[in-house]
């Protein structure tokens, strides 16, 4: 018989280290070891990472597999891992991982845990590896509370769909121009940019918040230096804290550019369920939209493409 105390399944999403990266790219430790060395970086910070690391999913496997049936599924295989609806989900951090794998999820709930808290500050990883035995067992007799998050969603007019949990990136995969017909609360522009970023609640204090903050502080330093900026704007409150499960999503215009042809009107704003944002590509190649700084995880944006932007109809669940 199985000493378990539940037969429920645990899948355990833990990611490559930056040495494992290396030892891939480079084939053996030494050749990655001369790489970083040669960069004059110490490589007995990634050796010591390394180590740290895989001591924690060793842990953490050791645990969950005392109270149920544990799969580990590495990072790079999450999009196309089918997660069972009773699953309970540990992410073994950093902060990135935990939003990489919430998008895939629909009711499951999801524990964060850090699995270096010397290292990694992790705003969704309040848990450790000591933690584990009593926060699943919590969970799986609903005694934990549970933290939803609003997610974006992008939505083709070829019917794909992708979900981000932190922000999406709409625009070029190369970060040049990109041209397109942007549309939102009945007013519709041309524009030209190095790309729109939709954020939701949770993103706010990541990308959304270094964009205001380099809006206010050219606004900032253009007032001292008595320079008129034309269209003008003013960011309201930008340090101000959304609530993660906030029903607004934010979109923002990084750099656009006003010309003839193309407009700068509408370049921060925001999107309600009754007020999706609509845009059109105008880009013949590279046109991308990718979520939560994954760029390999994409959507093709190119000519003719019609994305509607808007809130997933789920939610993410965050064990706290």
């Amino acid at each position: 018989m199985s000493g378990r105390v539940s037969e429920n399944k645990i899948v355990l999403v833990k990611r490559r280290t930056r040495l494992e990266e290396l030892i891939v790219r480079y084939n053996t430790v030494q050749q990655a070891k001369f790489y970083i060395e040669r960069l004059g970086a110490d490589f007995s910070d990634y050796a010591a990472e390394d180590s740290r690391y895989h001591e924690a999913v060793r842990q953490a496997v050791s645990e969950l597999s005392l109270i149920g049936r544990v799969q580990v599924v590495e990072r790079e295989h999450v999009p196309n891992f089918i997660f069972g609806e009773q699953d309970t989900v540990v992410v073994l951090g950093q902060d990135g991982l935990v939003a990489n794998t919430l998008k895939y999820l629909t009711d499951q709930p999801l524990i964060g845990v850090n699995p270096d808290p010397l290292r990694w500050d992790g705003v969704l990883l309040p848990f450790t590896v000591h933690d584990l035995r009593m926060i699943v067992q919590d969970v799986f007799h609903k005694a934990r509370p549970i933290k939803e998050v609003t997610l974006a969603k992008a939505r083709l007019n070829d019917g794909q769909t992708l979900y981000g949990v932190n922000d999406l990136f709409i625009g070029r995969r190369t970060h040049v121009s990109a041209r397109y017909q942007l549309s939102v609360s009945g007013q519709t522009e041309q524009q030209s940019s190095s790309g729109v970023i939709i954020s939701t609640g949770l993103g706010a204090t990541g990308w959304l918040k270094s964009v205001l903050a380099g809006a206010a502080g050219i606004v900032s330093h253009a007032m001292q230096q008595q320079v008129i900026l034309e269209p003008e704007y003013l960011v309201e409150n930008h340090h101000q804290a959304v609530s993660w499960d906030s029903q607004q999503l934010y979109y923002s215009v990084r750099e656009p550019f006003p010309s003839r042809n193309t407009s700068a009107g509408l370049v921060f704003g925001q999107i309600a369920a009754d007020r999706p944002l609509q845009i059109t590509s105008q880009m013949p190649e590279d046109g991308v939209i990718f979520s939560d700084g994954v760029e390999s995880d994409y959507l093709e944006f190119n000519a003719g493409v019609e994305a509607t932007i808007g809130i997933a109809e789920k939610r993410g669940k965050l064990v706290v």
